[in-house]
């Protein structure tokens, strides 16, 4: 499973992003899709994730300002991420979970200056 993530960029508090994500290749079951970040010197957290059956989660800091959609057809989830706060500032990857198997992009860093 290759994924192709694209979005992030530089943005002022307050601001909005997209990502997005289409995963290609070996697909047959994607349980579960999602997103993590990763600031310097902290670990890599759960951002948001989408279960193939609708089921959502959220980190507490993102609830209400960050949204997770998936195009099951597609193979594709996005992460619209409003009112940006610098602690948001990352690297995000995007994830997926297939047959007990863990697949993921390449980094695409988010930046949110003050």
């Amino acid at each position: 499973v290759q994924l192709q993530a694209s979005g992030g960029g530089l943005v002022q508090a307050g601001g909005s992003l997209r990502l997005s994500c289409a995963a290609s290749g070996s697909i047959f079951s994607i349980n579960v899709m999602g997103w993590y970040r990763q600031a310097p010197g902290k670990e890599r957290e759960l951002v948001a994730s989408d279960t193939r059956d609708g089921g959502t989660y959220y980190t507490a800091p993102v609830k209400g300002r960050f949204t997770i959609s998936r195009d099951n057809a597609k193979n594709t989830i996005t992460l619209q991420m409003n009112s940006l706060k610098p602690e948001d500032t990352a690297v995000y990857y995007c994830n997926v979970h297939q047959w007990g198997s863990d697949y993921w992009g390449k980094g695409t860093q988010v930046t949110v200056s003050s």
